[in-house]
């Protein structure tokens, strides 16, 4: 990307977090201020259109009036700052909030109400971008104005509260035995990724999450105890958690144990290269075995999803279940997983043919001596 450049010789300067022209005025105290031109840079390269923006507010003495109060760009820089760093994917927010500058910027959050809300999101759903993409900007904005309120003390309205749109239903794709197979058999034949085949044993078997076993180091692998542990900075969570591992998982790690001992015995990760570097994504070879595999429609992530599926179908409870993939919420575990087990709910109504055992079928009858319908007495011998 290409150095923006300054212009306060002439007046117009570039800011590196907005994608407007920004103009030195005047600020009628024998100083200056900055203000935007709401004039994209893209769309105007050479400022010409800004520069006679801010030749008209020189000419008029009468500038736009300042916001009032904190404005859109002052929070999201501090939010940015002080919080976004610290979240496992810092790079969401960014990509959020470069979407959310070209509308917002400049303007004081008290002039952001309800309308510019739904304006923005019909705006950027009519752009053809997915509830969920929409989700997250409305999620930083949301959150950002909670911590400001908060943290910051701010006396501000939060417009973007109680705002994100439906999303469809996620995916349900999960592996039979049979398709896991010869997933396995083709990640075998990947001798580019010779690490590939333990990577999709240990998801199978483990529930992990694709970065969770890129990001898995072997101090926190206990083959002696059988398991292994994720710190909160390991896991979408945020909490630290020890996971047992069963037969594969175990034989999973052994193998590539057995390879780290071979070829870069320094290294501190499970899934590594030669020279001991980590295995930063598996993306390709992944996609490559199961197309040779004939798998539609599979991503590294379905086997952490295979790994619930098979649990539920093996009659294990939801609620271990939901622990053992480290939801948040069981809710998350009935949504996704519950449809798998069907049988549950004949069970359940099987129950009642064992209770009608103890009393008499003719309990909806004609009464022998009112001639109506009644209740028949259970009989006491």
């Amino acid at each position: 990307m290409p150095r923006r450049q300054k212009r306060d010789q002439d007046g117009l300067h570039q800011r590196p977090d907005s994608p407007f022209w920004w103009a030195t005025i005047p600020n009628g105290r024998g100083g200056s201020t900055r203000r935007s031109t709401r004039v994209a840079v893209a769309e105007d390269p050479q400022g010409l259109k800004a520069a006679a923006v801010r030749a008209g507010w020189l000419a008029s003495g009468a500038p736009e009036p300042a916001p009032q109060g904190p404005t859109f760009d002052e929070l999201l820089v501090a939010y940015l700052t002080q919080v976004t760093p610290t979240k496992r994917d810092p790079e969401r927010d960014k990509s959020s909030a470069k979407a959310l500058y070209p509308a917002f910027t400049g303007k004081a959050l008290s002039d952001i109400g309800v309308a510019d809300v739904r304006g923005y999101i019909a705006q950027r759903l009519g752009m053809g971008l997915a509830p969920g993409t929409v989700n997250k900007e409305i999620g930083l904005m949301s959150a950002a104005l909670n911590w400001a309120r908060r943290e910051l003390e701010w006396d501000v309205a939060n417009p973007w509260q109680s705002r994100r749109q439906r999303e469809p239903a996620g995916r349900a794709r999960w592996l039979t035995h049979e398709e896991a197979d010869r997933l396995i058999g083709e990640a075998q034949r990947a001798l580019r990724a010779p690490y590939l085949v333990d990577f999709v044993r240990l998801g199978l078997h483990s529930g992990l999450r694709s970065s969770e076993m890129l990001e898995l180091e072997w101090k926190r692998v206990d083959l002696q105890a059988n398991r292994l542990r994720l710190a909160p900075e390991h896991q979408k969570s945020g909490k630290t958690s020890v996971l047992p591992l069963n037969r594969d998982a175990r034989l999973a790690l052994e193998s590539r144990a057995a390879w780290r001992a071979n070829s870069c015995p320094k290294s501190p990760w499970v899934f590594c290269a030669k020279d001991g570097s980590r295995i930063a994504s598996i993306k390709k070879s992944f996609a490559a075995a199961a197309r040779r595999a004939g798998l539609q429609d599979v991503h590294p992530h379905d086997l952490r999803r295979t790994f619930g599926s098979w649990l539920i179908q093996a009659g294990v409870g939801i609620e271990r279940v939901s622990k053992l993939m480290r939801h948040a919420d069981i809710s998350i575990t009935h949504r996704v997983y519950a449809h798998l087990r069907p049988t549950d709910l004949a069970q359940a109504v099987a129950v009642l043919d064992h209770v009608g055992n103890k009393v008499s079928r003719s309990s909806f009858t004609l009464g022998p001596d009112t001639g109506e319908e009644g209740h028949t007495a259970v009989s006491s011998d």
